[in-house]
């Protein structure tokens, strides 16, 4: 029988369901992943508690790969402890942000002039088929579907670098990029900016415009750093004034 009840929010309802484990992984790294992409995907929200005992009861497993799995998340930084006891999900100061989409700016905009000189054409349609697909699921109001689609571009355009050690490097930022870009494309305006950016780097591209494409995908990102803090700033005014 599925079990709902595994994670709190801090004032008490439950947030997500988790099912109970299969044989596939270990438990630990099971329930890693699993919490990890609750995390990153935006169901599990910063504040949400996480009670050990409450998790090992809804995946109908000892507490124990539970509590392996916390201590990673832990770690990782992706929850804390809480003095009264459990954990919670964290945020983001305002620093990580600025570094996160620092490194973004100038690793990411590398790539993208490696890939502007190294891609075969053919390869260019199937990245503009990516962002008419994402102009399309905009147009339907399927905003659900955007982060997953804007991911799939980047990844695209990453690897047309041909360089895998720096898509490696990119990609140790990953869980970060998607929290990040799940709340940028969840302002419509913003979303459509951002397909229009996609355009105009495959417009660069195609003319093998190494320094163009450059330039628009360092802008893109810090155009996407711009938003997030503005959102943190605000939100944080907001609980101050609240205080």
């Amino acid at each position: 029988m599925e079990q709902r009840e595994h994670i709190e929010k801090p004032g008490g309802e439950a947030i997500a369901p988790l099912k109970a484990i299969g044989p596939r992984k270990s438990l630990g790294e099971h329930v890693f992943e699993t919490l990890r992409q609750a995390i990153v995907s935006g169901h599990m929200a910063p504040g949400d508690r996480l009670v050990e005992s409450r998790i090992a009861q809804a995946l109908e497993i000892s507490r124990t790969p539970v509590r392996e799995a916390i201590h990673k998340l832990e770690r990782e930084g992706f929850i804390r402890r809480r003095p009264q006891g459990g954990f919670t999900v964290l945020g983001f100061s305002r620093r990580d942000i600025q570094e996160t989409f620092e490194i973004r700016s100038v690793l990411e905009s590398y790539a993208a002039r490696l890939a502007a000189v190294k891609h075969q054409a053919s390869e260019l349609d199937d990245l503009a088929q990516i962002a008419e697909t994402f102009q399309q699921s905009l147009e339907a109001g399927h905003l659900e579907r955007l982060v997953e689609i804007n991911t799939a571009f980047h990844d695209m355009l990453y690897d047309l670098s041909r360089n895998p050690r720096l898509v490696k490097m990119i990609n140790s930022l990953r869980d970060q990029i998607y929290r990040f870009r799940r709340m940028i494309l969840e302002d419509e305006q913003l979303a459509r900016a951002s397909n229009r950016d996609h355009r105009r780097m495959i417009e660069h591209m195609r003319r093998r415009d190494a320094d163009g494409t450059e330039r628009l995908v360092r802008e893109h990102i810090l155009r996407g750093q711009k938003a997030i803090l503005s959102n943190f700033d605000r939100l944080n005014d907001k609980s101050t004034s609240s205080g």
